[in-house]
């Protein structure tokens, strides 16, 4: 792409993002494609793609080298979620792994939990899940009905979590359960007595990573399997959602980039009424399009990466990220293959897989509606405060009387 159109993007500036960049590129052409018609078919990926993005170290990038990882900061992380959403086809997973459920357990776990899985997560001989979501919740993470019952030494957990990414493939989920003192953070591994996986779900996109339903009946647990403290999971799950959310939001400015690499390309090659497809205007105004609401939604997310690196970013604006981002990635893209034609229609095309891959991404990691409802409860937070205030006073005043 031209770079007179491309803002400069100084968060990725260094020689070592580029060549990050390569390896991720080499990784996907060599690990990723040939296999990407069977990994659809089986709804997985192989445990050999996992090993391979270890051994090329692209696995806890952000991880401390003191457990396998490389110790790098986020930007980092952000050049593998993007470079893979412009493929036009998803990792195996790869991100929930090392960026969501790696840093839940570098920061919150005990040593011992620490030394016993980060060092095998790195190197992807053992793969994380995340469990948060259940049938009847969705986004509402407080509403969850997955006990874990205090017995002395070990929790009985009792439960069910859907949609969980890689949760087929994953050796162990990272589960929010409903213990005596609140919500909790819990590890579940995946061979204990009780735990059973649904079959993966046929998804519209995603193809490549598996998503689940999760069972569990009277699963035994050692208490040493509690992550930080006791109640307070969901205070570590507000800590860590900007993360999460701003991920999505990579993903969504990789997928729209390629995207729009991907379809300038073919506008040149074909032709309609003795001409290329790029002649038209309506064919220029719609790129023009794409790619100015790509670079303004890429200088954003830019410099919510470069916060997050400095541990800086809130809620609000990764909400804001995430709403923005992916909002323009579904119009977008729809632009896009709307100038494949019918060939926009047809599963062996990139495009159509990046379009039917877009779609979820307005709804996981917290809905679109979600993102506002928090972006709004940050504009009014003074004005509800004062309402409270005013509330308990009132309500004190009529005690006193």
């Amino acid at each position: 792409m031209n770079s007179s159109i491309q803002l400069p993007r100084d968060v990725y500036a260094t020689e070592e993002h580029q060549m990050l960049r390569d390896t991720v590129r080499e990784y996907f052409k060599n690990e990723v494609e040939p296999h990407r018609e069977e990994w659809e078919e089986n709804t997985a990926c192989s445990r050999e793609a996992w090993l391979k993005a270890g051994e090329l170290g692209l696995l806890g990038l952000t991880l401390d080298p003191a457990y396998g990882g490389s110790g790098l900061d986020f930007s980092y992380s952000a050049i593998a979620i993007e470079e893979f959403a412009k493929t036009g086809a998803d990792s195996p997973g790869i991100s929930m792994h090392s960026d969501i459920v790696i840093p839940y357990i570098q920061k919150h776990g005990s040593e011992a939990i620490k030394q016993r899985y980060l060092p095998k997560m790195a190197t992807g001989e053992c793969i994380g899940s995340l469990g948060m979501t259940e049938p009847s919740t969705g986004s509402d993470v407080q509403a969850i009905r997955t006990t874990a019952k205090d017995m002395g030494d070990h929790y009985v957990i009792s439960g069910s979590k859907t949609f969980i990414t890689i949760g087929y493939t994953s050796d162990f989920t990272l589960t929010a359960c409903k213990t005596e003192n609140g919500i909790s953070l819990i590890i579940i591994d995946a061979d204990l007595e009780g735990f059973t996986k649904g079959k993966p779900f046929k998804k519209l996109g995603l193809k490549t990573s598996d998503t689940c339903e999760l069972f569990f009946d009277n699963v035994k647990v050692p208490k040493e399997n509690l992550i930080g403290e006791e109640g307070k999971g969901f205070i570590y799950m507000m800590q860590e959602l900007p993360r999460e959310r701003l991920t999505i939001a990579i993903q969504a400015i990789g997928a729209v980039r390629g995207a729009l690499e991907l379809t300038t390309q073919y506008t040149q090659e074909r032709t309609a009424f003795k001409q290329p497809i790029c002649a038209f205007q309506n064919t220029q105004f719609k790129l023009a399009e794409v790619a100015t609401q790509l670079e303004i939604n890429t200088a954003f997310v830019d410099k919510c990466t470069e916060l997050l690196a400095r541990k800086e970013l809130t809620p609000e604006l990764a909400s804001m990220a995430k709403y923005a981002s992916t909002d323009m990635q579904g119009k977008m893209l729809d632009e896009c293959l709307q100038l494949f034609g019918g060939y926009g229609y047809m599963w062996e095309y990139p495009i159509t897989r990046m379009y039917a891959d877009a779609r979820v991404s307005r709804i996981y990691g917290g809905t679109n509606e979600i993102m506002k409802l928090m972006i709004a409860r940050a504009i009014f937070s003074d004005y509800f405060k004062e309402m409270k205030a005013k509330r308990r006073a009132a309500k004190l005043a009529a005690q006193s009387k």
